[in-house]
């Protein structure tokens, strides 16, 4: 039999409260060492919901310093050539509030943000996001509610930055995936080359 959880006070009686430490850890404005934090991360996670609730979460990488820094209370995250679903970016316009993680490699705590987003199609600021010769398309626009650092038990527990553990064969590769759920018709060789060494020439 499956038993729900209903209630705040059920799941507080099941988990616990948090210590107080944990329960004041959120801020409001940058620290100098979440700027740090932020020229030295390569990766992050963007959360964001509907109008009517569906979810996305969209990972965004560049070199390490990608995000922004505009002041204390606000970050940029440029945007680059994808494949222009723009889920997220639609949810963003329906409604503002995001979720972001951002993840520095073979740390296993994480940086979080949360806060309220606009998409902006050119700035000043924009110079300052080229990479390889190319300005970003848009850029991500947040300003922070809260800001603060999550524990490592998630990766420690799966052992994410041990390369001892990784197991990159154990799934078809990228073209087959492809091919089996997205692509049916097309030839796997098509595929294979697509995705081979000159898909990297196609990031900026």
């Amino acid at each position: 039999m499956t038993t729900e959880i209903t209630s705040a006070e059920e799941l507080r009686d099941l988990l616990g409260e948090p210590t107080p430490r944990v329960a004041g850890k959120e801020r409001r404005v940058l620290h100098e060492l979440d700027r740090q934090w932020l020229a030295a991360a390569p990766f992050c996670l963007i959360a964001t919901s509907g109008a009517d609730g569906s979810c996305d979460v969209s990972p965004k990488g560049d070199p390490p310093g990608f995000t922004l820094v505009l002041d204390d209370r606000t970050i940029a995250i440029p945007e680059r050539p994808g494949n222009r679903r723009a889920d997220g970016f639609h949810n963003i316009l329906e409604n503002p509030h995001v979720g972001l993680i951002f993840l520095v490699p073979g740390r296993s705590d994480t940086l979080r943000i949360n806060g309220r987003a606009t998409l902006v199609r050119d700035a000043p600021f924009f110079d300052r996001m080229v990479v390889q010769g190319h300005r970003p398309q848009l850029a991500l626009v947040v300003e922070i509610e809260q800001v603060f650092y999550h524990c490592a038990k998630a990766f420690l527990r799966s052992e994410l930055w041990r390369p001892e553990t990784w197991q990159p064969d154990a799934l078809p590769s990228r073209p087959r995936i492809v091919k089996a759920v997205e692509a049916p018709d097309v030839e796997l060789a098509a595929l294979q080359r697509h995705y081979g060494p000159g898909y990297a020439r196609t990031m900026y």
